[in-house]
């Protein structure tokens, strides 16, 4: 898990001599001597200044008020030294005071070595003398605090990831800084926080066990160069970096706290206590004044624990790392037809660089074409095994590369797009006023998560849909208060192709809608899906088609699952402050039952977390039915 890092003699001699004054506190303890009525007193001490109530120790310990009963959020008993430690945080208060001064076979099992932070704590409160306590040597620790040299820390946000349905949503983790290291950021460590996972589980089974808490969550702690290729280089996925302005010390207590919850487990829960609400546990044990994690009840979204930190003004820097495909999509909006067919001919074939088109062009532009030749080639092998054939012309082009003068410079600034955390906000309350089949209706509306094709594009992937527990309750003239729709998963993904990008374009969807079927308007729960391309018109501008499948149970239907084949393409567009959405899209039924529909969407910003949208459908039907659902709604994101 931990990797060392060679350093010269020197630098070993220095690092030993500033943690042994560091940590002196911890390795250089006289035996314990204590006698058992000034024990007592100190315990005393400890319940008369009502110790355990106090932010620190809670925070320490992972307690959370719920019902009027303290709940620790780690499940795990070897964290607590109390038999009730979980839920009694007097108790444990008390039983970790009397080990303090308790002599283990282990010196690495002694509580001043296996929970520091807490020991450090109470021992300030209660001005425990050090030659009180017993002596011990922490080597595990130490060796710890060795690699993980740090005064500082950075928030780490990998941009969002439809393809993995584990970071759909973005993830977060913490990077450990050494402000003295010249290449900090490749040789820090990172700290992650996920489920310690199956990996014979199949997406159903995984999806199933994140959201039931079925899989322990634990917290570990690699090279950061490692993420930046797993997020960066593999996954294609932008890299958010919000450096915090954590003080050393506050650096120092998180650290060592991170040490007392090594191979410690907690459980995972997919929306709520996920990576993200664990990351903001660790800071409020940095920092105990703030409280990051009591607005995340329901869910705790990645971007949303990245506005808590800015909200509670912990961020000192902002700074944005491009993944490699970003960087070569945008090199190429900076090409005329001619460059990028140089470019995607001469990533196939080396040969291209003795032709008469490449030779003509003047020097930095064939530079240029070189460059991102060999950056598209290593691109594509992303992921595959060594091809002996590409492996050779991508040290061509590297070599070729080489021969240009140095001075000639082709790098370009790539802009920074819009902060994820300036997006609006991820739940959603809608109200509207419409008519369907002729009869009017007040619609309310509640999204738990988190994002239209048509809501504003600002922070978010454009042409991605994620939205996860949809509700939409209508009363309605003649009928009443009724359930309309509710999805559990409605996830669209609308990535433009091109010569040098075939990304598939694909939607799933399932819960319950209301349907026309047989004259009769009824609830029917359906699963669908499909699969196609997308195409870039002009900027901002989408053309979808996809092949759809659907299984629909609806009690006015041949069969208990329906199977259906269909069709749905579309046009997107983006403008400044305002989406539109024209879609067509149909489905054929067994007994020659079958659907066809228009829909228009149109959805204005009013500002970042308000707008206004209008929806306007007509479906065609068996039997020459036909009829239209308007509505115009306001929608608040919150």
């Amino acid at each position: 898990m931990f990797h060392r890092f060679r350093t010269s003699l020197i630098h070993k001699i220095f690092n030993h001599l500033v943690y042994a004054l560091l940590l002196l506190p911890i390795t250089v303890l006289a035996s314990s001597n204590l006698p058992s009525n000034a024990r007592d007193k100190i315990i005393q001490q400890a319940i008369d200044d009502a110790l355990w109530q106090k932010v620190e120790w809670l925070n320490l310990l992972h307690y959370n008020k719920e019902y009027g009963s303290y709940v620790s959020q780690v499940d795990d008993k070897r964290f607590f030294y109390a038999e009730d430690g979980s839920t009694n945080p007097q108790a444990e208060l008390i039983e970790t005071i009397k080990n303090l001064f308790q002599k283990t076979d282990n010196p690495n099992q002694q509580t001043q070595c296996r929970f520091v932070a807490r020991s450090r704590w109470l021992s300030e409160q209660l001005d425990i003398k050090q030659d009180h306590l017993p002596k011990v040597h922490c080597d595990e620790y130490l060796e710890w605090r060795k690699l993980t040299q740090a005064d500082s820390v950075t928030m780490i946000f990998p941009a969002y990831h439809l393809n993995s349905p584990s970071s759909m949503f973005g993830h977060t983790l913490l990077r450990l800084d050494n402000a003295s290291s010249s290449k900090s950021e490749w040789l820090s460590f990172a700290v992650n926080f996920g489920a310690d996972i199956n990996n014979d589980d199949n997406s159903l089974i995984y999806a199933y066990r994140g959201l039931a808490g079925g899989y322990p969550g634990i917290f570990i702690t690699e090279p950061y160069f490692k993420k930046i290729q797993e997020y960066n280089r593999i996954e294609h996925r932008d890299i958010w970096e919000y450096k915090l302005n954590l003080s050393p010390e506050e650096t120092q207590t998180m650290i060592d706290h991170l040490w007392e919850l090594k191979t410690i487990n907690f459980d995972y829960y997919f929306f709520d206590e996920n990576c993200s609400y664990r990351l903001l546990e660790l800071l409020e044990v940095a920092r105990p004044d703030v409280e990051l994690t009591d607005e995340f009840i329901l869910t705790a979204i990645p971007v949303d624990t990245v506005r808590a930190i800015k909200n509670a003004k912990l961020i000192k820097s902002v700074s944005y790392r491009p993944a490699r495909a970003s960087r070569i999509q945008y090199t190429l909006t900076t090409m005329d037809q001619q460059q990028r067919t140089l470019v995607l001919k001469l990533a196939e074939d080396i040969n291209i660089l003795q032709s008469d088109d490449f030779a003509s062009l003047p020097t930095k532009e064939q530079k240029q074409i070189v460059d991102l030749a060999y950056k598209y080639l290593r691109y594509q092998k992303t992921k595959q095994a060594r091809d002996p054939a590409s492996a050779k012309r991508s040290h061509r082009l590297l070599q070729k590369l080489n021969d240009y003068p140095v001075e000639i410079d082709i790098s370009n600034t790539m802009p920074v797009p819009s902060a994820p955390e300036e997006g609006h906000k991820s739940k959603r309350a809608t109200l509207a006023l419409g008519q369907r089949l002729n009869n009017n209706y007040a619609e309310l509306g509640f999204k738990m998560a988190f994002h239209d094709l048509e809501d504003n594009k600002e922070g978010f992937l454009q042409g991605a849909q994620i939205n996860i527990g949809s509700i939409k309750i209508r009363a309605e003239d003649n009928v009443g208060l009724r359930l309309y729709q509710l999805d559990f998963v409605d996830i669209f993904s609308l990535t433009p192709r091109d010569d040098f990008f075939n990304p598939l374009s694909w939607k799933i969807n399932t819960g319950f809608e209301r349907q026309l079927t047989k004259d009769k308007d009824q609830l029917v729960y359906q699963l669908s899906g499909g699969a196609g391309g997308t195409w870039q018109i002009i900027k901002n501008h989408q053309f979808y088609a996809l092949a759809t499948g659907r299984l629909e149970i609806n009690k006015q239907l041949k069969n208990f699952f329906e199977p259906a084949i269909g069709f749905n393409t579309g046009f997107l567009s983006h403008f400044k402050n305002t989406t539109a959405h024209l879609e067509f899209s149909g489905e054929q039924l067994q007994e020659n039952i079958y659907r066809l529909r228009v829909q228009y969407t149109q959805n204005y910003s009013i500002s970042t977390n308000h707008s206004i949208k209008l929806f306007a459908k007509h479906q065609w039907q068996d039997n020459g039915i036909e009829f239209s659902d308007i509505n115009l709604n306001y929608q608040y994101y919150f």
